[in-house]
């Protein structure tokens, strides 16, 4: 399993300090699984019972509104961790779709694993702690922008927050998480580019 787990494995040990023994004993029954582009790894109105680790690949979630619009909620690139928190601990049937952008091989972490992995090694449980804040800090700021910030600042904190994303998804998807249309993003991108604003 560590062989096949590279990048799961640096961000263990790297961001949690999980150590090489434990790392062999957590991921011993873990599963993966290789979705091509456009597989869905969750329905709306499922309940989620795992969160996505990817090891390489893309995945992104989203809801759908009454019209068919498409909302992108986040997207996950490698060592993201994509799921719907909320689904999970509380049981109830998520609001949110997650599929894969890109083929995309991932690692399924269910609850027995952050309770394995915290039982194990208390700079994980520091770590989860740190990582569950950092989110809910994370969805704040994004409100945040959706609410009172320009389009140019919420493309440059898009640009800042996924560096890698950009050449990687039509951009469509781009002004669809940044709550605008394709027009309003073109527009933006080549103001910024008449200041020699380089994205990449």
């Amino acid at each position: 399993m560590t062989a096949a787990l590279p990048n799961l494995k640096n961000y263990l040990q790297s961001k949690a300090g999980i150590t090489e023994e434990q790392f062999e004993a957590l991921t011993q029954n873990l599963k993966t699984a290789t979705i091509e582009k456009g597989g869905i790894l969750l329905q709306q109105g499922e309940i989620c019972h795992h969160s996505f680790f990817v090891e390489q690949g893309l995945l992104r979630s989203y809801t759908i509104d009454d019209s068919g619009k498409e909302h992108i909620i986040q997207f996950a690139t490698e060592n993201w961790i994509i799921s719907d928190r909320s689904s999970i601990f509380f049981n109830e049937p998520s609001d949110f779709f997650i599929d894969a952008v890109e083929p995309t091989t991932f690692v399924y972490l269910d609850q027995q694993f952050i309770h394995k992995a915290s039982e194990i090694s208390a700079a994980f449980r520091i770590f989860n702690e740190k990582a569950l804040q950092n989110h809910i800090r994370h969805l704040q700021k994004r409100i945040n922008l959706l609410l009172a910030a320009t389009a140019e600042q919420r493309y440059l904190d898009f640009i800042k927050l996924y560096p890698d994303v950009t050449l990687r998804v039509p951009q469509w998807m781009i002004a669809s998480y940044l709550g605008i249309t394709p027009e309003s993003l073109s527009r933006v991108r080549k103001e910024l580019a008449k200041r020699n604003f380089k994205p990449y």
